[in-house]
């Protein structure tokens, strides 16, 4: 981490008005991170060295664009020695696919994109088979399908345990059987962050380097190494309606059912929960984000 750090989030704290609390608790953050950042890079590099052939999942969200930060720290000069897969459910917002495309292309990485064709062409969408059905098509299928069709031993992921209940209990080598099945009873011990690597043939691991990080650590991250992000992570202004209670980006005039009209609204972000309207950067979000609650 750049020796330039520690005098960062201090200033850029003083500059968007954070109380004092806030910029020493950031400031006392820094070593924490950089903690993370090493045990980060060593999960990598270990992972990389022990599987034929690792994949890393990139969803385009802010911790994939960390994990893609620590996969570049982690084998430079070089190239990041395997692709990135994103599952296209094309439900994503235009901005993303867009960002996806346009910082692949910039960090020289290998992008792989997978579409489970066959439920698109049948019309599977969320309204029609209900979300949990539909993540399972456009999501879970496709993903395995992915993976099996590069045959691709190791998965590396963005999950963190902080996030909810299942994945606290996840391992960093998080074991998957023949059908690419998780079990939280049939899992191996890390003792001394001593992982097992060990697979049967259509066996695999989904590999979690960020697993010890909160969303918090996160921000402070793409804050101190100034990762470019989605721009739907900041607030602004946006074409939208209201939609039976909830509030629908709109893009084109397509979009829009009869009768309706768009108007300019700040709801805050559109990918996240915690975002005011007036945070428009990321050193705006971090005290948001620090008093927010589970």
């Amino acid at each position: 981490m750049t020796q330039a750090i520690p005098e960062l989030l201090p200033a850029a704290g003083r500059q968007t008005g954070w109380s004092e609390e806030v910029a020493t608790s950031a400031f006392k953050r820094l070593n924490h991170l950089q903690a993370l950042e090493a045990e980060s890079i060593y999960i990598l590099r270990e992972a990389a060295a022990e599987f034929a052939r690792p994949v890393m999942l990139y969803s385009i969200g802010k911790d994939s664009s960390v994990m893609l930060r620590l996969a570049q720290k982690a084998f430079f000069p070089g190239k990041i020695p395997f692709p990135l897969l994103h599952v296209d459910t094309s439900y994503k917002f235009p901005e993303m696919i867009e960002f996806r495309d346009s910082y692949a292309k910039e960090i020289g990485a290998e992008l792989i994109v997978h579409q489970n064709r066959e439920a698109l062409e049948q019309g599977a969408n969320p309204f029609a088979l209900g979300t949990q059905k539909c993540c399972g098509l456009l999501k879970t299928k496709a993903l395995l399908d992915a993976l099996a069709a590069g045959g691709f031993n190791a998965a590396f992921g963005g999950a963190r345990r902080d996030e909810e209940k299942s994945r606290a209990k996840e391992r960093i080598y998080s074991f998957r059987d023949s059908h690419g099945q998780w079990d939280p009873k049939n899992q191996r011990p890390e003792l001394w962050n001593i992982f097992n690597s060990r697979i049967d043939k259509a066996e695999s691991i989904r590999v979690f380097p960020l697993s010890n990080w909160t969303e918090l650590d996160i921000w402070l991250y793409i804050h101190a190494e100034k990762i470019p992000i989605v721009p739907l992570y900041y607030a602004r202004d946006r074409e939208a309606v209201l939609r039976n209670g909830s509030i629908v980006l709109i893009y084109s005039k397509d979009q829009l059912l009869p009768g309706e009209k768009t108007n300019l609204s700040n709801a805050g972000c559109a990918l996240s929960v915690v975002c005011p309207a007036q945070a428009r950067s990321v050193p705006m979000r971090i005290p948001f984000q620090r008093s927010s609650k589970r």
